[in-house]
């Protein structure tokens, strides 16, 4: 057996975490991985514990729950929604009042500056602001 990795199979019987099936072991990883995470100074073997849980969990998560993409706009008027915000708090990422309208009316399509500033504001990826063509 390779001296890097130990005896998966023997590893796995052992209780070492594997793939989650189900939402219960979703659950379960989930707590494990906020009470390591809480850790205010994780040691080395703790740091690995939380980058293999994260790993599965998102895994399972992306199968299981799986977000379609959403158009711009869509996108835009949901977080507004969410935090209560007028198209008027959205001036410091479009410039005026009118391009925050033009945009919600889909009159206009979001630069690459409004992706940048969007996404510094509610600290998502540019990816949830682009055209899903």
């Amino acid at each position: 057996m390779n001296t890097l990795l130990a005896d998966p199979v023997e590893m796995i019987a052992n209780g070492a975490p594997r793939v989650i099936h189900n939402d219960t072991e979703l659950e379960t990883y989930s707590e494990t991985l906020f009470q390591l995470t809480s850790l205010k100074r994780p040691n080395r073997t703790q740091r690995e514990a939380i980058e293999l849980l994260t790993l599965l969990v998102e895994r399972y998560e992306a199968e299981r729950y799986a977000i379609p993409p959403a158009e711009p706009i869509a996108v835009v008027r949901f977080l507004m929604q969410g935090q209560g915000l007028k198209q008027r708090d959205l001036i410091a990422q479009f410039g005026s009042e009118s391009a925050v309208s033009m945009f919600l009316a889909g009159q206009r399509k979001l630069t690459l500056d409004q992706v940048r500033k969007l996404c510094s504001r509610f600290k998502l990826p540019a990816d949830v602001f682009m055209e899903t063509d």
